[in-house]
């Protein structure tokens, strides 16, 4: 069986999105083969609690219809894990802030439906990026983030600066701004004083 046809018979429902989603499965698949197996060789009679699954385990296999409680079908599982493990489509996503399961779970919807029903996921953060996303596969690297955003700008911006600097409108309107006036001194009032004026003696 070729890589192409292994990777369409396995089904990978969307409560697993990561690489670290993918490897608690599996680890909890192989602990739950390893409590049956122990089991099978137990004495007889004694009680013995089945683990509890996970819902991802859990999902992972009504996704694939095996039922866990078959040695065969849980092999089947372990196998495909591991192969998408090895195999599956991987991309690494950047935001510049935690983002919320929900915005994930949408993401990963795309992902399945557009590019592959088998994609994984990892999220990163990287605060320097402002807004928008990283896109990172094995081969490629798409920047969709303001900064990538603000640096192909540049060129644009500087010209609008330079645009409304240069402008006569704006040389003008700075130039009509009056500055302070000085103010012409205010006149001052000389008040004499009546003189007392002596008759000659006749």
């Amino acid at each position: 069986m070729d890589q192409a046809t292994a990777l369409q018979n396995v089904v990978l429902p969307l409560s697993i999105i990561t690489i670290i989603d993918l490897s608690r499965v599996g680890r909890e698949l192989e602990a739950l083969n390893e409590f049956m197996v122990q089991s099978a060789i137990r004495t007889p009679g004694t009680s013995m609690a089945l683990p509890r699954l996970s819902k991802l385990l859990d999902d992972a296999a009504n996704a694939n219809k095996l039922n866990l409680l078959e040695e065969k079908d849980r092999q089947a599982l372990l196998n495909a894990l591991g192969y998408l493990k090895m195999h599956a489509p991987k991309m690494h996503i950047s935001f510049s802030a935690e983002p919320s399961g929900v915005f994930i779970g949408k993401i990963a919807e795309y992902i399945r439906k557009n590019i592959s029903p088998v994609a994984l996921i990892q999220v990163g953060l990287q605060p320097t990026i402002a807004a928008g996303c990283i896109l990172r596969t094995p081969n490629h690297q798409f920047d969709l983030s303001l900064r990538q955003h603000l640096r192909g700008s540049r060129g644009k911006l500087s010209e609008l600066i330079h645009a409304v600097t240069d402008t006569p409108g704006a040389a003008m309107t700075h130039a009509s701004t009056p500055a302070s006036i000085p103010t012409a001194p205010r006149p001052i009032t000389v008040v004499q004083a009546p003189v007392a004026v002596q008759e000659a003696p006749k």
